[in-house]
């Protein structure tokens, strides 16, 4: 779990020095958090949908979900302000880099067909969003208790200040970028 945490702090960080020219390590960016987020728009006709997803972030994180709410009315999606239309997950500290060490090493080999993730998700502010299709990639989730398979966004909140020091810092932390 701290593996990877004592792994940017010794080595990552020097070499992130090393390639941009910081002077100072304060300067060297740092992941601050990873928000995990599942929309399920299938949810305002069955509720039951909102308590399975919470169930699964629960024991893919490790963490106990939020519900999100709908803020706007929305008639021509048959949406409703309150109504429940997803979960998610804000990771901090050890937390966050057990997560992505999970993520990997053990769920993106497991996506079918995977050559990869897409480096168009940066923001250009110096943080990273991208998607999963599935949550049964997790070793948690048991493929046959699945009712409806949901996919989920992984957002990296960095302070980078630009997108090519969050790129490197993300590869040097082992995300795999395809090429």
């Amino acid at each position: 779990m701290a593996r990877l945490r004592e792994l940017y702090k010794k080595t990552i960080s020097k070499k992130l020095m090393d390639e941009f020219g910081y002077k100072n390590r304060c300067q060297v960016p740092a992941l601050v958090k990873v928000v995990i987020n599942m929309g399920i728009g299938a949810a305002k006709e069955n509720p039951k949908l909102i308590d399975t997803a919470v169930t699964e972030l629960g024991q893919i994180t490790g963490q106990k979900p939020i519900v999100r709410k709908a803020k706007k009315s929305i008639s021509t999606f048959k949406l409703r302000e309150g109504v429940p239309i997803g979960v998610m997950v804000t990771l901090r500290s050890n937390m966050m880099y057990e997560f992505i060490d999970r993520l990997v090493s053990i769920a993106l080999p497991r996506v079918r067909d995977f050559k990869g993730i897409s480096s168009a998700g940066f923001d250009g502010r110096g943080n990273y969003t991208f998607g999963l299709t599935e949550q049964t990639v997790f070793p948690e989730i048991s493929y046959d208790k699945v009712d409806k398979v949901k996919g989920m966004n992984v957002t990296f909140v960095t302070t980078a200040k630009t997108d090519k020091e969050a790129k490197a810092m993300l590869e040097w932390l082992g995300l795999p970028f395809n090429k």
